[in-house]
């Protein structure tokens, strides 16, 4: 089952290439993340520089896709005409303990009328599509 309604605009990499990587990877299923060589330090979204010891030496490391919801959200209103249909949907916001608790955006798969509470288990889902790109969605897993 597709979360993406057909009619809305396609996700694609920055024009400056720095999320490329991350967008080839999730094609494959893997999901990766920014790493500093020098210091460790993981980040998101994607930049140049490290924003802990400000080195240029940051390499993409493939992470677990699991971690807990920091925050979330239950859409009501549709912000494009296209998602009249597809509300209400829930939005989370998911901490990966396994990059450095970075944290990224996603939908939450399921009933929209779920419950859902900070520190929810979840696991991401890779949802392929034709137009040529992949999501990571997210799911409720065990503790």
């Amino acid at each position: 089952m597709s979360y993406l309604p057909t009619g809305i605009s396609v996700p694609k990499p920055l024009p400056d290439g720095l999320d490329r990587e991350a967008f080839n990877r999730l094609a494959r299923h893997r999901l990766a993340v920014r790493r500093c060589a020098d210091c460790g330090t993981w980040q998101w979204p994607p930049e140049v520089i490290c924003h802990e010891c400000r080195g240029f030496a940051l390499t993409w490391e493939d992470v677990a896709p699991a971690g807990y919801v920091f925050s979330w959200t239950r859409i009501w209103h549709p912000v494009r005409p296209v998602l009249r249909g597809a509300v209400p949907y829930v939005v989370v916001l998911v901490e990966l303990p396994a990059a450095g608790n970075v944290r990224l955006i996603g939908n939450l798969l399921g009933s929209a009328g779920q419950s859902v509470r900070v520190g929810d288990s979840v696991t991401g889902v890779y949802e392929d599509h034709d137009e040529g790109f992949t999501l990571l969605q997210w799911q409720k897993s065990g503790r």
